[in-house]
């Protein structure tokens, strides 16, 4: 019996190749990690910028309702007023609503009523002149400012000039006003 030695050689191990494979996978575990982060950052940028939104105790009924009411002023006061002016008058109603000064509800601020000295004195005089009752005779001007409240009311469109106007008056009357005058707008002038 011969023996035959058995030398076990070692396999060549390829360093280099080695290397080469551990910094790729290393960059490819480097480029997971950037991608999970760049994203969740994007997603949470977008997110934070969502506000919540809370419930709302607003009836479709209440909500028509506040329309009809601010239509019904837009038609009065500013019917034949461009599309601006109609605008104005409405932001002026709200302007109203949201001040603390007046009634806190479109309907209630529309169709205020003051006394002084035994005289009634309306906050928008066709309230006063013609009283609630007469309904718009001119159903294509009503329905150009039923599309005005809408926007206005639910779209809040706005004049910028008119973001702090309370009052109003036509240009064809001077009341003697000692308010800050904002500007004007078709045939109405604006205060503060």
């Amino acid at each position: 019996m011969t023996s035959k030695s058995y030398k076990l050689e070692t396999p060549k191990v390829d360093v280099d190749r080695i290397l080469s494979l551990g910094v790729a996978l290393m960059l490819m575990l480097i480029g997971i990690w950037a991608s999970v982060s760049l994203l969740e950052w994007t997603i949470n940028k977008k997110f934070s910028s969502i506000n919540s939104v809370e419930p709302s105790q607003v009836t479709a009924q209440f909500r028509e309702q506040q329309l009809a009411c601010l239509a019904k002023n837009i038609y009065h006061e500013a019917g034949g007023e461009p599309f601006e002016g109609k605008v104005a008058v409405a932001q002026v109603t709200l302007n109203r609503v949201a001040s603390g000064k007046f009634p806190g509800d479109v309907c209630k601020v529309v169709y205020q009523k003051n006394s002084f000295y035994e005289k009634t004195v309306c906050q928008f005089s066709w309230y006063c002149d013609r009283e609630s009752a007469v309904k718009p005779l001119n159903k294509a001007v009503y329905e150009e400012c039923m599309t005005v409240a809408k926007k206005v009311l639910l779209e809040d469109f706005r004049l910028p000039s008119l973001q702090h106007a309370l009052y109003f008056h036509a240009t064809n009357i001077n009341p003697g006003w000692s308010r800050e005058k904002i500007g004007v707008i078709g045939g109405h002038v604006f205060y503060r």
